[in-house]
């Protein structure tokens, strides 16, 4: 199992930046796929971005050129650099983690863009 602890998430101006941080509770050389997805009130949760174990993105289209994601190894921790921020932004953001095929979520951080 991975337990995973999202952290850096509130409120922000438009145009303004945050970023968010994940922390898993083992070693994440060892989880394929990490990534950050978000929900909005009243839409269903949708793919930010992913990285995989040889350090490969994945961008959904609404961020591109925005938001960066990274890991770092030897904390176990992925992060999610958001700039430009947008008032459709806003929304619970959740950590996911791909391990041994299976999908692990954390709690979700609030983020919201004021306009």
């Amino acid at each position: 199992q991975v337990q995973l602890v999202e952290s850096g998430g509130g409120l922000v101006q438009v145009g303004g930046s945050l970023r968010l941080s994940c922390a898993a509770s083992r070693s994440i050389l060892s989880i394929a796929r990490m990534g950050w997805y978000r929900q909005a009130p009243g839409k269903q949760r949708e793919l930010v971005a992913t990285i995989n174990s040889a350090f490969g993105t994945n961008y959904a289209d609404s961020v591109k050129g925005r938001f960066t994601i990274s890991r770092d190894n030897a904390k176990d921790t992925v992060s999610l650099q958001m700039n430009s921020l947008k008032p459709e932004d806003t929304a619970l953001y959740y950590c996911n983690a791909d391990y041994r095929g299976l999908p692990y979520w954390g709690q979700g951080t609030q983020v919201t863009v004021s306009s």
